[in-house]
């Protein structure tokens, strides 16, 4: 071992113990994450769409979830709706452009959402303007909204327009992110398991 990867060493075994505490944080909070699954079931059984929504990293765990629900997490099942808000360039910079970036996710809840789809949130810090602004303008059109927070759950902690929250307690941002991939895995074999039975 040279002196860099000795220098590392430290690093990667704190980092990788950080993420393993953060996931196993996630055992405190199940029944939050057993009434998550229960929405999703609901939502998707009663042919609801699903769309979601996060910035930066937490973008790409909204993209992950809408296209495993559309194509394929791990067992054969009928394509289920799942659509990210923050996939779309084009949308995100006209919205953006137009109506300026707290409204980029709002504007497309109300073109696409309707009253029994779910609005599914992805914040590691809860402080988001343009995600609160799509939870109040879902509320709105009577769906429901899930948000999958961190920390202590910011701006979004017991906000009136958020039906339920699932927060990763005492974490770094990147060790939220991490566990929100779990969560979002745990739901997926719930969805996979009860669709790949129909």
């Amino acid at each position: 071992m040279n002196s860099t990867e000795q220098n590392n060493a430290p690093v990667a075994t704190r980092i990788i113990e950080e993420a393993a505490e953060a996931v196993l944080s996630l055992k405190t909070i199940l029944p939050n994450i057993n009434a998550a699954v229960e929405m999703f079931l609901a939502t998707l059984s009663s042919e609801g769409k699903v769309l979601t929504a996060g910035n930066g990293g937490s973008a790409a765990e909204a993209m992950h979830l809408a296209e495993e629900l559309s194509g394929r997490y791990c067992k054969d099942r009928r394509a289920l709706p799942g659509l990210s808000l923050a996939s779309d360039g084009t949308v995100l910079t006209c919205i953006s452009n137009d109506y300026g970036f707290d409204n980029v996710f709002a504007r497309q809840v109300e073109a696409l959402g309707s009253e029994g789809d779910l609005l599914v949130l992805f914040s590691s810090s809860g402080n988001s303007p343009n995600l609160i602004a799509a939870a109040k303008r879902a509320k709105s059109l009577g769906m429901r909204v899930i948000a999958f927070l961190g920390r202590s759950g910011g701006a979004m902690r017991n906000s009136a327009d958020i039906d339920l929250e699932v927060t990763v307690p005492d974490a770094a941002g990147a060790h939220v992110q991490e566990a929100h991939q779990v969560l979002i895995h745990l739901i997926l074999e719930q969805v996979d398991y009860v669709f790949a039975c129909q």
